[in-house]
């Protein structure tokens, strides 16, 4: 087997994995934005439409309502920073990243009673702000897992260049993300629909069976799926 060969082997290898990894992540992501849109009645990824949504109650005058959203979306932010410290920090990225967002929902779906409702709702939030962090891109190109309008956009993007004669297929990837956010929601909605709030608990050990079964990846390969840290300071350092 030539050098060459073996190269494509392991990149071939590396992108079936991430693909899979994405796809299960994105489901993951899909069951728990549907479940916390039906319990709470409001966004708990789709930060452009509580964005939205934040502005037309300011205009109406109903400051609570916005109030709620704007935290939502601060909540979502530091959501996205804490799975990056963790990531950081763990040896075993993705399994400690998807363990920290099983933990939170468990906890999430214990708040059941009505003064405890909101704290639920932010704490959905962040852990569909850190979930993020698990995989951020696969052989360079960017993914994102719980919004799929960038991914949808990469993927008329890619379109439009093959049709003007590029011929690379690499923005074809961006569809996993979709289609698992989709499959994922309506398993969330049937679950929510079935047995309502206990639909976090399913979700919950969704989410720590994807971490178990991430712990079958190499460490090496895991760490490829993030931005790399120490290059970045290596950059501005060498930039000084």
């Amino acid at each position: 087997m030539t050098r060459a060969r073996r190269r494509r082997i392991i990149r071939t290898r590396r992108t079936v994995t991430g693909v899979v990894l994405v796809g299960a992540i994105s489901f993951l992501a899909g069951m728990t934005d549907a479940t916390g849109l039906l319990l709470t009645g409001d966004f708990v990824s789709f930060m452009t439409g509580n964005t939205t949504r934040a502005a037309l109650a300011l205009s109406d005058g109903n400051l609570n309502h916005a109030a709620v959203l704007v935290s939502a979306i601060l909540v979502f932010v530091l959501g996205n920073a804490a799975g990056i410290v963790i990531s950081h920090v763990s040896q075993r990225r993705i399994f400690v990243m998807l363990g920290s967002v099983s933990l939170v929902l468990a906890i999430a779906s214990m708040l059941t009673m009505r003064d405890m409702l909101m704290m639920r709702f932010y704490m959905i939030v962040f852990a569909m702000g850190m979930v993020n962090a698990a995989v951020e891109h696969i052989e360079g190109l960017p993914i994102g897992l719980t919004y799929v309008t960038g991914a949808l956009s990469r993927f008329g993007r890619g379109i439009g260049r093959w049709i003007i004669g590029d011929r690379r297929l690499d923005w074809t990837i961006q569809i996993v993300p979709w289609g698992g956010m989709v499959l994922g929601a309506i398993a969330g909605a049937v679950l929510t629909r079935l047995v309502g709030a206990h639909a976090l608990w399913l979700v919950s050990l969704f989410a720590m069976g994807l971490a178990f079964a991430a712990m079958l990846i190499p460490r090496p390969l895991q760490r490829r799926f993030n931005q790399k840290i120490a290059a970045h300071r290596s950059a501005i350092a060498s930039g000084k």
